[in-house]
């Protein structure tokens, strides 16, 4: 199956809000832990995207991690996930370091000014997974990286590899294919 901009999984899909709670249980860490997956690509004072950040699964820890001198630009398609986010982010002390941006299916609406983008478990979401790729590379400055990782379940390694294939069409290099747990994972790059 060729990638293009058309839908390229069967169904769309966008998970509703009250379901998230379901994926920040304490019992994910053991599967999951933001800190491990995220800490050879996270420094202080970067700017990093959580692109369908959902309730702050990764964007609290990413806000951490950027420490006081950076932040976190926290994307997500339902204002509900981001009143959530920034609630929780408030509590652990890290909301001055997050900022909530309410995207469209279209439009990612941010510019192109981050070291470091994720996308964890939500391109198979997107209507249009491999135009949602090229809009991540326009976020990104020459040289950051992109942590693209797909759930096992919903996306065959056919299909993550050809949006692989795609993302190094379009300006991207492949940096190398991480172990996260029930997954299938790449580390993109930003060519100049």
């Amino acid at each position: 199956m060729p990638v293009n901009a058309q839908r390229e999984f069967p169904m769309p899909h966008v998970c509703p809000w009250w379901f998230a709670y379901t994926f920040d249980h304490r019992l994910r860490l053991y599967v999951h832990n933001p800190e491990r997956i995220l800490g050879p690509y996270v420094k202080p004072g970067m700017t990093a995207i959580d692109l369908g950040c959902g309730m702050g699964y990764f964007s609290i820890p990413l806000a951490r991690m950027v420490g006081d001198s950076g932040k976190v630009l926290a994307v997500d398609i339902q204002q509900k996930m981001l009143d959530v986010l920034m609630k929780r982010a408030q509590k652990a002390g890290v909301g001055e370091r997050l900022r909530p941006v309410l995207c469209d299916s279209a439009n990612l609406c941010v510019e192109p000014q981050s070291d470091f983008a994720l996308a964890f478990f939500m391109i198979h979401e997107a209507p249009a997974p491999a135009r949602y790729i090229e809009q991540v590379y326009g976020s990104l400055k020459p040289g950051a990286r992109f942590l693209f990782v797909e759930p096992k379940w919903h996306v065959p390694r056919e299909q993550f590899d050809q949006l692989v294939a795609h993302a190094q069409k379009n300006g991207f290099s492949l940096e190398g294919r991480p172990r996260i747990a029930i997954s299938h994972a790449a580390l993109l790059a930003r060519r100049n």
